[in-house]
């Protein structure tokens, strides 16, 4: 494979032909159009699912659109995320300041939506003409008597990852703020979940019958007065580690709250986030009603996967996602249904994921970080996948080689987590790699 840009060498490699450790974590090669997205898009897509929170981009109108609507969190309240608001800086601005623009339209907005708190997302441009946001947001505050939360995300900081960072920095200045609240016996808070399609209400039906309570979910169908609590918890369990895990540790840090890494995606890891709680509250009773839990679920997913096993047996998929523990999970359930990985990698892995993944997957699979529609282009290509899944930027790639495509991104509208989730995976798969059309592909 000789496609790749020469620097980005030592950041892809082929298990069973290179011994070397992937390099990662380091920033995007000058010249590879990177499937990363910027610092700012990071802040917002970990914040955006608090649905009774004023989200303003403090910005050009392009930004706004870019991120607006793109995760596909459901709220079973609030509304107010899903609207898409933007101080919507013009030339004017750029030279003489837009400040006072942002004050006028916090105060508007505020009085029109009454919203529990406020975020008020800086820009590139915002860097470069240097608005002091966060003195504009401690003067609403003081005038409104609601929290804003300056969100200094300029885009050219840094990657996605620097986003994540910059939003777990926010949530961290209201949480520990409830001082009356107290969190009954067996209580967690869910990081990383992002309520995509639903899916937090179905994780929180299984922790719900197995005896846990949850406080606060960060972020998905979030609300504010719940992350003022999530310092009374007895445990924090993070799906996403790639957005969340810097949360967890200054929480562990700050407020003692043991952590854990989890995965909801595939029926292994499914039970085992369900099994390392019960054995972290250590309590019999509650490990019972996990066991049958998970043998309940089996009982009627295992079945209906063997047909749809049956026609995917020996086909063969390329991963690209955000998070590496995603990628993981994804490994493991197309193995449940007879699919072999030939391609894996992330845009924010670290190098013990990428370890795990070179342990998991066959001799041959090639393994890469933070990489480019080109090299993506040639890995499916040369390894003959039948698969891709990604997210947005991905899809294209799919489509133009004439590859069936799974939409494993934040923008989705099919739940893929939990029991439930594996199911509709595998259908999905199945509906993609198995197509009539591809009879008409040349």
């Amino acid at each position: 494979m000789d496609a790749f840009i020469n620097d980005r060498q030592n950041q892809i490699l082929t298990k069973g032909k290179d011994d070397a450790a992937i390099a990662c974590g380091k920033a995007s090669v000058a010249g590879s159009v990177s499937q990363r997205a910027c610092v700012f898009c990071g802040s917002r897509v970990v914040l955006y699912p608090i649905a009774d929170a004023l989200h303003l981009i403090h910005g050009p109108v392009g930004c706004a659109a870019y991120t607006w609507d793109i995760r596909g969190s459901l709220s079973s309240g609030p509304q107010i995320h899903r609207l898409s608001f933007t101080t919507d800086l013009k030339e004017k601005e750029v030279v003489f300041g837009g400040e006072e623009r942002l004050y006028k339209a916090l105060i508007s907005l505020i009085e029109t939506y009454k919203p529990k708190g406020a975020f008020v997302y800086a820009t590139c441009i915002v860097g470069v003409i240097g608005d002091d946001v966060e003195a504009v947001c401690k003067r609403v505050t003081r005038e409104t008597g609601i929290d804003v939360i300056a969100v200094m995300s300029e885009g050219f900081n840094g990657t996605k990852k620097d986003g994540y960072k910059i939003a777990c920095g926010a949530l961290s200045k209201l949480i520990g703020t409830d001082t009356t609240f107290k969190a009954p016996e067996y209580s967690l808070n869910i990081l990383g979940d992002f309520n995509l399609a639903g899916e937090l209400w179905m994780l929180a039906e299984y922790y719900k019958k197995m005896g846990v309570n949850l406080v606060a979910a960060m972020t998905g169908d979030g609300r504010i007065d719940d992350v003022r609590k999530a310092h009374t918890a007895q445990l924090n369990v993070v799906q996403c580690s790639g957005s969340m895990i810097g949360l967890a540790k200054e929480m562990k840090e700050k407020y003692g709250i043991p952590f854990m890494k989890v995965s909801y995606f595939g029926i292994e890891d499914m039970s085992d986030a369900l099994y390392e709680v019960a054995k972290f509250f250590k309590s019999d009773e509650m490990m019972e009603k996990a066991r049958a839990l998970v043998k309940d679920e089996l009982t009627n997913l295992l079945p209906a996967l063997a047909k749809y096993r049956q026609k995917l047996e020996g086909k063969k998929a390329a991963i690209y996602v955000g998070g590496a523990f995603k990628a993981i999970s994804l490994v493991k359930a197309l193995r449940l249904i007879g699919m072999k990985t030939v391609v894996v990698g992330s845009q924010t892995g670290n190098s013990d994921d990428y370890n795990l993944l070179k342990e998991m997957c066959d001799d041959g699979t090639i393994i890469c970080d933070d990489s480019n529609p080109n090299e993506l282009s040639e890995f499916v290509k040369q390894t003959g996948a039948d698969l891709f899944i990604g997210g947005v930027k991905e899809r294209p790639i799919a489509y133009k080689l004439g590859l069936g495509f799974c939409d494993h991104n934040h923008e989705r509208k099919e739940a893929l987590a939990g029991y439930e989730g594996m199911l509709n995976f595998a259908k999905e798969v199945h509906a993609s790699v198995c197509s009539p059309v591809w009879q008409f592909m040349k």
